[in-house]
């Protein structure tokens, strides 16, 4: 009990700070932030296009980057009419966040790991290996916590508080 204690803190963690990314730090400034985020993507997207070994890491990012902004205007919209739209949103969008992160990462290391996978060091074999499953087996979360998220909130609602 008093290790699973750390849970409660996690948990309510987790909500605040998703809370503050998709209300303050996404939706505050119209999606200013992530905009340019997107096109740190898009220009890595562009400089690999033409590297047939980049496709597997490139194009789903490429197509995660245009989800998140579809995605990222759907919220707005909704939360214009019903601000519950934020706070039901808020812990998958964040989820969906760090994946594009992480893929945006992993796409870079995997750019220099096929760079140097020829040069006899078993770190790079390694790095791609780890790219390809990540991109397999990890980004693929990401369209059920899109569909989660566009749910919407009275799911949330539905369940009156003194039912409890």
């Amino acid at each position: 009990v008093r290790d699973a204690r750390i849970n409660l803190i996690y948990e309510g963690t987790n909500t605040i700070q998703s809370l503050d990314l998709l209300g303050r730090k996404v939706l505050g400034n119209q999606g200013a932030t992530l905009k340019k985020f997107g096109k740190r993507i898009a220009d890595l997207v562009a400089a690999e296009t033409d590297n047939e070994d980049m496709a597997v890491f490139l194009q789903p990012l490429a197509k995660l980057g245009q989800q998140m902004t579809a995605f990222t205007g759907e919220i707005g919209m909704k939360a214009m009419s019903n601000a519950d739209e934020v706070g039901a949103a808020a812990v998958p969008y964040m989820r969906v966040v760090g994946h594009l992160v992480f893929s945006w990462f992993f796409a870079r290391m995997a750019k220099l790991a096929l760079e140097k996978q020829d040069s006899g060091d078993h770190f790079y074999q390694a790095k791609l290996a780890v790219a390809r499953f990540y991109f397999a087996r990890l980004l693929p979360e990401t369209a059920m916590l899109i569909r989660q998220a566009r749910s919407g909130s009275d799911n949330l609602m539905a369940l009156e508080a003194d039912l409890f």
